[in-house]
């Protein structure tokens, strides 16, 4: 069941149907989109978005796919049928491309192209091709539709004989217009012309009588008649006879043929309305193209698992202005079976309820959709809707009546296979009453197990919606600092109307707004500025979110490069020194030779035995100096492990993140009971904040910053981790990474110096590691790490962690007139 009658103008779909009709070739086609029907056919449907789907796929990719030459043939097959009737040879011609069409469909379909394509294959399997009627059409008809010389002997004597009188008019004509112009009674420049498929002769009105013949026609200014002489009157007689002739011939031609084709008419029928089949799937898939249309999975059950749906209408629209729709994605399932949208005017919630709608009708009517195509989309038994303004005169219908008589018609036929889709549901009339009854009708709409799709303002629907077992609520998300609009549905909690930022942006009076406000009550109020905030903090932990797996991204992918082009290095550099090897070994072979040599001559010149041995001792120990020389891979090696290291880093600090970080936050909230080491506390009255390093009696020594005092311990207050922290926070520079990992820019940025001073020992442990990481790969050779002097147990961590890291040369304490043992001086071995 459909309701209301007009479902499809309110959804849109009859300018889907139009569009669609638009692409048709053939009436045929057009007349059975207009019969185009909601189904609950499970099988049916999915039939009808396979060959379509099909038909997409082949217009995609297959070149030969014969997509024109397609015809009507019903009309004048039905006159085919009289006997006695024949075909013109126009509308032969017409059912000759018909039939060469459908030829073509079929032997396309039957090749081992169209075997990838089983549902239209199928489609035109028992199809016939005619392709002897075809070639008989060929034989008797040339491509200008005029029947051939060669249809019948007949035709041929015929029109032979015509031929042969019209050279003896001709001839004829022109001995008595050269006769005329000689003797003056015709211009000179006069030729032989027809008149009433008479031959004749112009002449001038003055010179009419001195030649005997029948005046035919006269000149617009009566200066000129046209006289088809005596002597070729019978041959003009003869003429007529014989064209008269020719035409009975033709028709007898046409006749004969048509009695021929009268038996085939049953499949020619066939073929015709196969064409026009096809003309439709054509169309419905040329759309689909158009529109970026697909098959969903289709589900017999009933839900709905829409994944970037798109209002069809709607992204034409945008597509024109050069903009593009946001996309939906809309699940709906037995366990939570109504979506309630609330939000602001003009955010979206219509079109979101529409586009269910739609995309809804559209595919249980065959037609490819708007979506992904992993969406899942089941079938329902009825759709039904309560959208706009159906207040009627005729009727005595006001608008909140119309509404209700929906409301009436719904509750009586829906059930756990509707699909119901109600816009602002219970507006129209006092907005209490109103509420009261929407809230009874969503509940008995639950308690039916119906699907649908509800848009309101009402407060109570969404309080309603939060405690429903099977109604979820959902947004239309609202960008607060710019007042607009973001056309993205959330689900999962209400929505603001956001009314009160609207009307200001609009521009209506502060005193008017804030009168309001008081007038709604503070409890309204203050429901308002929670969803407002939550809604803003959603977003913005959204857009931290993005940005922190962009830059892992980069940064991930710039570890893996620099990993990479080191072990190339490495690579590089064994090979070199191996080539470098062998060519010490030659050398020291040639020079060993040399020295044998002189050695031979020494010892044939008998020189001092032991002096010899000491010689050789040297050169053997030189020898293996050059053979054993170890490959120094130290600096790339722990450029290597260091790479290694910060990664291993980063993943522990990941793991570590997702499993600390509620519990830590939770901890930071938390107020200490009592003050003891290592607690935060705040000198009553004032900002200060700083943290207790010892107890003495009923005094405590506290770290301010740099600056260590003693307190009496009724002055101090507790405070939390997190409150400790935003204090700081504002008064200590940051080091945030920036959104771009580009190395040069990076360095140009980079500061040799960081602060940590004021951080718990881990946080300025995980900044001097990402420090001098960054100072590393940035290839800098100097850095400063600014702790202060306090205790010295910062700078001692500190100072530790950088005897473990293979790349720092030495860690110094700075001059003194530069800030001495407070400042850490590193020097790095790149």
């Amino acid at each position: 069941m459909i309701y209301p009658e007009n479902f499809e103008s309110k959804i849109g779909f009859d300018r889907i149907r139009n569009q669609i009709a638009v692409l048709c070739i053939t009436d045929g086609a057009r007349e059975k989109l207009s019969g185009l029907h909601f189904s609950t056919s499970r099988e049916e449907i999915v039939r009808l978005l396979e060959e379509t789907f099909e038909m997409r796929t082949i217009l995609m990719l297959e070149s030969d796919f014969p997509e024109n030459n397609y015809v009507d043939t019903a009309l004048f097959l039905k006159k085919a049928e009289v006997t006695g009737a024949f075909l013109e040879t126009g509308e032969i011609l017409t059912l000759r491309k018909g039939l060469t069409a459908a030829y073509e469909l079929v032997r396309f379909f039957g090749s081992d192209s169209g075997a990838k394509y089983p549902r239209l294959r199928a489609l035109s399997r028992d199809v016939q091709g005619f392709p002897e009627i075809i070639n008989h059409i060929d034989s008797i008809i040339d491509r200008f539709g005029k029947v051939k010389d060669s249809a019948s002997p007949e035709l041929y004597t015929v029109r032979r004989s015509i031929r042969e009188r019209e050279g003896q008019i001709s001839r004829r004509l022109q001995q008595i217009m050269s006769q005329a112009q000689a003797a003056g009674l015709v211009d000179a420049d006069a030729s032989v012309s027809i008149r009433e498929g008479r031959a004749v002769i112009p002449v001038s009105a003055a010179n009419k009588r001195k030649i005997k013949g029948f005046v035919h026609d006269e000149s617009a200014t009566g200066k000129t008649v046209y006289i088809e002489p005596v002597e070729v009157v019978e041959i003009n007689n003869e003429l007529k006879e014989l064209e008269y002739e020719e035409r009975r011939e033709v028709v007898r031609v046409l006749v004969r043929f048509t009695e021929m084709l009268r038996p085939e008419l049953p499949g020619i029928a066939a073929s015709g309305d196969y064409l026009t089949t096809m003309d439709l799937i054509r169309a419905k898939a040329r759309f689909a193209l158009d529109n970026d249309c697909t098959m969903p999975i289709v589900e017999e059950g009933s839900s709905i698992l829409l994944k970037n749906a798109r209002h069809t209408l709607l992204a034409q629209t945008l597509r024109k202005e050069g903009k593009s729709v946001v996309p939906l994605d809309l699940v709906l399932t037995p366990q939570k079976h109504i979506l309630v949208i609330s939000g602001p005017n003009a955010g979206g919630k219509s079109v979101c309820l529409k586009t269910v709608g739609l995309l809804q009708y559209m595919m249980q009517c065959g037609l490819l959709v708007s979506v992904s195509e992993n969406s899942e989309m089941g079938i329902f038994r009825s759709i039904f809707i309560d959208i706009g303004d159906e207040q009627s005169i005729d009727n005595d219908l006001s608008t909140y009546s119309s509404h209700l008589l929906n409301m009436k018609n719904i509750l009586r036929h829906a059930d756990n296979r509707s699909l119901i889709l109600i816009d602002e549901f219970g507006t129209g009339t006092e907005p209490i009453i109103g509420g009261a009854i929407a809230e009874a009708v969503l509940e008995q709409l639950e308690a039916k197990g119906c699907f649908g799709v509800i848009t309101t303002h009402y407060s109570n629907i969404k309080y309603y919606a939060s405690n429903a077992q099977g109604i979820l609520n959902g947004a239309m998300t609202f960008d607060v600092q710019n007042i607009r609009p973001l056309f993205r549905l959330e689900t999962g909690k209400p929505g603001s109307s956001f009314a009160v930022e609207i009307a200001r942006k609009i521009g209506l009076p502060d005193e008017i707004i804030r009168s309001a406000s008081e007038k709604a009550g503070s409890d309204h109020i203050n429901i308002e500025r929670q969803l407002r905030e939550i809604a803003r903090d959603r977003r913005y932990w959204e857009q931290k979110r993005d940005k922190i797996h962009q830059t892992e991204k980069r940064v991930d992918e710039l570890a893996e490069k620099y990993k990479t082009e080191l072990e190339t290095i490495k690579a590089e550099r064994n090979r070199l020194l191996k080539e470098a090897k062998a060519q010490a070994q030659q050398i020291t072979a040639e020079a060993n030779r040399q020295i044998e040599n002189t050695i031979r001559v020494i010892r044939e010149s008998q020189a001092d035995k032991e002096q010899t041995r000491l010689v050789r001792r040297k050169i053997e120990q030189y020898k293996d100096s050059l053979e054993q020389a170890p490959a120094d891979d130290g600096a790339i090696d722990r450029k290597i492990e260091q790479l290694r290291a910060r990664e291993q880093r980063r993943a522990e600090r990941k793991a570590n993140a997702a499993t600390q970080e509620a519990p830590e936050q939770k901890a930071d909230l938390v107020k200490p009971k009592t003050i003891e080491p290592g607690v935060k506390v705040r000198i009553q009255g004032q900002d200060a904040v700083g943290e207790v390093l010892e107890l003495t009696g009923k005094k405590a020594i506290v770290g301010f910053g740099q600056i260590r005092t003693t307190i009496d311990l009724k002055r101090l207050e507790a405070i939390s981790n997190s409150e400790y922290k935003k204090v700081t926070r504002s008064l200590r520079p940051t080091t945030a990474s920036p959104a771009s990992y580009d190395t040069a820019e990076r360095r140009v940025h980079f500061s040799q110096q960081i602060d940590v001073r004021g951080m718990r020992a881990s946080e300025a442990l995980d900044a001097t590691q990402e420090f001098i990481d960054d100072a590393i790969m940035l290839g800098f050779s100097e850095v400063r790490i600014l702790h202060g002097k306090g205790t010295g147990a910062l700078k001692e961590e500190i100072r530790k962690y950088l005897r473990t890291v293979d790349l720092v040369a030495s860690a110094k304490d700075e001059h003194e007139e530069s800030g001495g043992a407070g400042i850490t001086v590193v020097r790095l071995e790149l």
